[in-house]
């Protein structure tokens, strides 16, 4: 198997499959990002003189050549390379020779494979917000749309006060916007360039580390070159700590889903073609989209527990297990975007009940409307408690059912608005046009 560490002696086939494992499956994703580090890599090893024009213009052509295979979807690895940084360092040099053997001057497998993953979950979690957005915009729209449709609300799943699907919908919004921010606090720490640390503990080149931070469109750097090796994991870890926080939310609303889909509930309704039957009865409308998310995202909250454990007491320094984490990670986003666009196209189909309250069995949601009518009138609130309690008991019940809730935040007052634009802000700061300007920059 080629690889670039190989000298004269060759490892145990056994113990070669044992340790490459899935290594060559998923750097088959990261293989535009290996491209794009060594475009800026090469650049700043001509700018500190480690690398001649005439070499410069050839390895930038080829790499930008290869970028555009990458993206046309014709960049295979090989059978019998071992990894992407051995294939493109291998197509490089068989295209022009001896210059594509310079480009691993002052670099690591360490560094680069850390870089590689560095863009690869920059770019990932770029598609994460993108989706989230339309997802929290979708609510948005529909808790403006509904806003006067009220259902009821639950406590211990017992009927409990008046709700609304503007309170509904633009819940989950707010949850959405709450769970970007640990996205951001994930996007702050990736967005860092490790490249320069080697092998994780520098160079006695005079690389120049702000050169390639700049080219690669990184906020800042990863100073200290051990610490760079020791967010190896740590990344991994913050970032499943934001993918999971987006899946509790998508679990919770899908549960809602199929629970309001139930015809005990009938709260909302699918067309037939977004349910799927029974094989035995024939009136059967399964919610299968919302329960296969709802297991997909149970399992990713335990994303977070998954990293921690692979990561746990490791000394500072490489381990080779660090590439396991490739396993949990690059699934997750599949996963968690799926389940988003899908979450979007669900609700854009939705059909909402909007006479739910005219069934008695919902008129015990304006008991408290009834008490608080009393207080305003100038009752004590636990006198008009117990009153409203007796004729409930007594089946003297009959409520008005209007509801005047006006605070910010409540079924007459949703803060949409305010909700919209804080996520607006959010948004905001992550900056992607600086991180897109500099890709393209880089390949054009």
């Amino acid at each position: 198997m080629s690889k670039l560490w190989q000298k004269t002696t060759s490892v145990n086939e056994l113990v070669e499959n044992f340790t490459v494992g899935r290594d060559r499956e998923f750097d088959q994703e990261m293989a535009a990002f290996d491209v794009l580090g060594s475009l800026a890599h090469s650049r700043m090893l001509h700018s500190i003189g480690l690398m001649d024009t005439a070499d410069l213009e050839l390895v930038q052509r080829e790499l930008k050549a290869i970028y555009a295979d990458i993206e046309q979807g014709g960049f295979t690895i090989d059978d019998g390379v071992e990894d992407v940084h051995s294939q493109v360092e291998m197509l490089l040099t068989q295209r022009i020779g001896d210059a594509g053997k310079k480009i691993h001057s002052g670099r690591s497998r360490n560094d680069q494979v850390l870089v590689d993953l560095k863009l690869f979950f920059r770019h990932q979690l770029q598609q994460v917000v993108e989706e989230t957005e339309t997802l929290f915009r979708q609510l948005i729209s529909l808790s403006e749309q509904h806003k006067d449709v009220l259902l009821p609300g639950y406590t211990h799943l017992q009927v409990a006060m008046p709700s609304s699907f503007g309170l509904w919908f633009g819940a989950y919004a707010e949850s959405l916007a709450d769970d970007l921010e640990l996205v951001l606090a994930a996007y702050k720490i990736t967005n860092k360039n490790p490249l320069g640390s080697a092998a994780g503990y520098g160079s006695s080149f005079p690389l120049n580390r702000t050169l390639t931070t700049e080219l690669l469109g990184f906020d800042s750097l990863n100073y200290n070159v051990v610490y760079a090796q020791m967010g190896r994991g740590k990344t991994e870890r913050v970032i499943a700590q934001a993918l999971s926080s987006i899946a509790a939310t998508l679990a919770k609303m899908a549960m809602d889903q199929a629970l309001y889909l139930s015809q005990n509930f009938a709260f909302v309704s699918y067309p037939d073609t977004l349910t799927t039957g029974s094989s035995i009865m024939p009136h059967k409308k399964n919610p299968d989209v919302w329960e296969i998310m709802r297991g997909k995202c149970n399992r990713l909250q335990a994303l977070p527990t998954d990293v921690a454990m692979m990561t746990t007491n490791l000394p500072s320094g490489y381990h080779r297990e660090l590439q396991l984490l490739k396993e949990l990670l690059f699934p997750a986003f599949a996963d968690l975007k799926n389940c988003l666009h899908m979450g979007t196209f669900m609700l854009q189909n939705i059909t909402v009940n909007a006479n739910i309250l005219a069934d008695p069995k919902y008129a015990y949601l304006f008991s408290v409307e009834e008490v608080n009518r009393m207080v305003l009138s100038g009752t004590p609130f636990r006198d008009a408690y117990k009153q409203i309690g007796l004729a409930i008991e007594q089946g003297d019940f009959n409520p008005d059912k209007t509801v005047n809730h006006t605070h910010e935040g409540s079924i007459g007052n949703l803060g949409n608005d305010h909700i919209t634009a804080a996520f607006d802000k959010l948004i905001g700061n992550f900056d992607f046009a600086k991180v897109d300007g500099a890709i393209k920059g880089l390949v054009a």
